[in-house]
């Protein structure tokens, strides 16, 4: 087996997937978390993650920091801040990533590979798809809403991340056409994140006969996101569209979407990077994705706009 990491492992951000890939790998291998979140800052240095996985709640230490100057050095980094966090996330790895090191993007939307390449060099960003579901109960303090698989590009530098993943407990898995999952990704987003968002419903609501209407829309917004994928020449990891996301709906039922969450949060949502790049993408290729600038102008309305900081 490859070496693991030299201490610590950065994971950038503080919310709820950051609490989820920094609990499930703080046993082995020491953990440090970068965020701007103060709530959660303090509360990731009072106690710790606490993770609720099947009724168990477990404890797991780690060490925060606001100051990018804390983690220098780091050879492996998790980037797990929301797409509108990205280029702050670039200019702290500038400082804190080593000449040698590798960041791992695990982010919604389909973008960030670059904005990371461009501040970092290709050569020292990776780019990843996950599927897990989580829920934010409050700061440092998460819930698993449904075990997901991971899928990596191929990178020189990733294997040892790899082996730390496989023990932690996360399915992990090389694939080559990572773009494909990635865009599988959006689609599914498009269509379950701004609708749940609206509506205040956990993802399987929408698969209620009362939520028909809801429903179609999320089908039809799915529908239009594969269609701009497809124009763009990405294979996307199905045929059958709206069963694939009925399908995710159906085992991340009791999960409260990333949007949902940040909306019930007051704070800015993905919807620029997800229904907004699909809009903005379709009309490039002139694919047209009205559901989906529909969904994206509601959505801007129920929550604050980034400032230019990313914060």
């Amino acid at each position: 087996m490859a070496d693991t990491p030299d201490p610590p492992l950065l994971i950038v951000g503080t919310g709820a997937m950051a609490c989820l890939f920094g609990a499930r790998l703080s046993p082995f291998t020491p953990v440090a978390m970068l965020g701007t979140w103060p709530e959660g800052l303090t509360a990731l240095r009072a106690d710790g993650i606490r993770l609720e996985e099947d009724g168990v709640t477990r404890t797991a230490p780690v060490r925060a920091t606001s100051n990018p100057a804390e983690c220098s050095g780091a050879r492996y980094a998790l980037v797990l801040v929301k797409s509108w966090q990205t280029a702050r996330a670039a200019r702290q790895l500038q400082e804190c990533l080593a000449a040698d090191g590798v960041v791992l993007t695990l982010q919604n939307g389909h973008v960030h590979r670059e904005r990371l390449e461009q501040a970092l060099g290709p050569e020292r960003v990776a780019q990843g798809v996950t599927t897990c579901g989580v829920t934010l109960l409050g700061p440092a303090h998460a819930r698993l809403g449904g075990e997901g698989l991971t899928h990596f590009a191929p990178h020189p530098r990733l294997a040892p991340l790899i082996d730390l993943f496989r023990q932690a407990g996360f399915v992990v898995e090389e694939v080559r056409d990572v773009e494909g999952l990635a865009w599988g990704k959006v689609v599914v987003n498009a269509a379950i994140n701004p609708i749940t968002a609206l509506l205040r419903v956990p993802n399987g609501e929408l698969l209620s006969p009362a939520r028909s209407g809801a429903w179609r829309l999320a089908a039809e917004a799915a529908a239009e996101a594969a269609a701009v994928a497809r124009s763009r020449g990405v294979r996307l990891p199905f045929n059958a569209t709206e069963a694939y996301v009925a399908d995710v709906a159906r085992k991340t039922a009791a999960n409260r979407s990333s949007m949902l969450q940040d909306v019930e949060r007051g704070r800015p949502t993905e919807i620029d990077a997800i229904c907004g790049a699909i809009v903005d993408e379709g009309e490039r290729m002139g694919v047209a994705a009205p559901i989906n600038r529909v969904l994206w102008d509601l959505v801007r309305s129920l929550a604050p706009q980034p400032d230019g900081d990313g914060r």
